[in-house]
């Protein structure tokens, strides 16, 4: 097996008992970048020099025995929403093409803390609004299972970096399901955490009370490995919680040994029925029977008010984003359009947001600024909290009864390239199980539930606990991933970048 199969918690372990180098490592991924991201297209930019530097820098803290932490020396990919100092941060957009913030976010200076080499920057639907990632302005990227379908959106960059062996890490951000919803069509494992024990300083917003930043990784171990590094309280970031971020790897490591003897588990009612792929079902119900045997004790449980989640969400997360993106005005930083003759300062701003945002975007802005415009605002946005609120409550009930709620993570596997850009509301779809957990704010895990009958595609299950009880997903996660690799007698690999 070559050091891009491995896991990462394995490449710590082999930097640990001095089997290899950070340089090593770096540059196998980056020679792995060079071989398949053409194809892949999971990279909008790569940072060779610097992955190389950082890596140096790496090795030679191990040589001190200085390492600053378990992942000390392994590589990583970040999505392109997220700030880093000299590197290019263009959320996908062409607005933002070409600049380099003057400050890290959180997350990305831990990771810097840590000593973790970045590779690179990942793909994205623009400014994060899409559920495939063919919304970016610099092109799509493909799954690395069947490079004629999407890999989930809107982080699919870095969901198909970490499915193809180009990166063994990556983070990505979770709005409505972008790093579950990539997770499940890719095989990958995907984790949105509790809202705010993760910083979001430095994360170009989409929505503020509903984007998270989490791993995207190929294990539960190594999403709690990097879970655990990222999280925590920071005091730049006003919605951070408090609460220490700890307990997810022990929580992880005691799930692999497959016992969930006195947890209950709640499948939610609402996310199956009419609609769902026949494929996806099966594999769910299977791994449901899976927790069974594991000692789990299994219930149903009724969220009525799920079925208004979308309906919610595609208000409140418009609203946010026109606000947010005001800023993009052509006055203080990115795209400039000048017309002809003496334009007006709003001329020069209309041409420049014409130029520079894609349709997606376009129609979430229009469909925001409608909603919270005066005389709509208490019977669109207004009336889209409340059912936060019910979906909210639906959640408490469910938990006094539960320690766990499961579900498919998507109702279909990975749908073709173009397939369902004409239709919004289809692509829309989804994200149908994924989106109740942000409005919530509760953490939640995708994890690899073997490939569909029907076109042998993979398949996600979702895990999802109460509000700070991340430890939880990683538990019941963990303890599913290992009964299936041992039914499956091994990791999935995508068969499209398997040579």
């Amino acid at each position: 097996m070559s050091w891009i199969e491995k896991t990462a918690a394995e490449l710590a372990d082999a930097l640990a008992a001095g089997e290899t180098t950070s340089v090593e490592l770096t540059q196998a991924h980056l020679d792995r970048i060079g071989a398949v991201d053409g194809d892949v297209h999971a990279f909008l930019h790569v940072d060779t020099e610097g992955a190389l530097a950082q890596a140096q820098a790496s090795d030679e803290r191990r040589t001190a025995g200085a390492a600053k932490h378990a992942l000390d020396g392994v590589p990583i990919a970040v999505k392109d929403v997220l700030t880093t100092t000299g590197l290019p941060t263009t959320c996908g957009s062409k607005i933002l093409e070409g600049w380099i913030p003057p400050y890290d976010a959180t997350v990305v200076a831990r990771l810097k803390a840590a000593g973790l080499p970045i590779l690179g920057k990942t793909n994205m639907d623009e400014f994060a609004m899409g559920s495939s990632t063919e919304h970016s302005a610099y092109g799509p990227t493909r799954n690395p299972w069947d490079l004629d379908r999407i890999p989930g959106g809107s982080g699919g960059g870095s969901a198909a970096a970490v499915a193809a062996f180009e990166a063994p890490l990556a983070l990505g951000t979770d709005t409505g399901g972008s790093i579950r919803q990539p997770g499940a069509v890719t095989g990958t494992v995907g984790v949105k955490p509790t809202y705010g024990s993760v910083s979001r300083y430095g994360l170009v917003a989409l929505a503020n009370s509903l984007d998270q930043v989490g791993p995207v990784t190929r294990t539960v171990l190594d999403s709690a490995l990097l879970h655990e590094l990222i999280g925590g309280h920071d005091p730049l970031d006003s919605t951070s919680t408090t609460t220490p971020v700890t307990g997810l790897v022990e929580a992880a490591r005691q799930g692999a040994t497959g016992d969930l003897s006195g947890l209950k588990v709640g499948v939610i009612k609402e996310l199956a029925g009419d609609g769902w792929q026949a494929g996806v079902m099966q594999r769910f119900q299977e791994s449901v029977d899976l927790l069974t045997k594991l000692g789990a004790d299994v219930v149903e449980v009724s969220a009525p008010n799920f079925v208004h989640a979308m309906a919610a969400y595609y208000l409140i997360l418009p609203a946010e984003a026109s606000s947010n993106l005001a800023k993009f005005d052509a006055m203080r930083y990115g795209l400039r359009v000048t017309p002809d003759g003496d334009p007006s300062a709003e001329d020069v701003m209309k041409a420049t947001r014409d130029a520079g945002f894609g349709d997606e975007v376009k129609r979430r802005i229009i469909l925001g600024t409608y909603a919270l415009s005066s005389g709509y605002y208490d019977a669109y946005y207004g009336q889209a909290q409340k059912i936060r609120t019910l979906i909210i409550e639906d959640f408490n009930r469910a938990y006094a009864d539960v320690d766990v709620l499961v579900s498919p993570t998507a109702p279909t596997t990975a749908f073709k390239l173009g397939e369902k850009l004409d239709d919004p509301i289809a692509m829309y779809l989804n994200d149908l199980a994924t989106i109740p957990a942000n409005l919530a704010g509760v953490p939640g895990i995708s994890v690899p539930a073997g490939l569909a009958p029907e076109d042998g595609l993979p398949v996600g299950f979702q895990i999802l606990a109460p509000i700070l009880e991340d430890a939880r997903v990683y538990r019941v996660g963990a303890a599913l991933e290992s009964a299936l690799v041992q039914q499956w007698g091994g990791p999935l690999v995508a068969p499209e970048v398997r040579k």
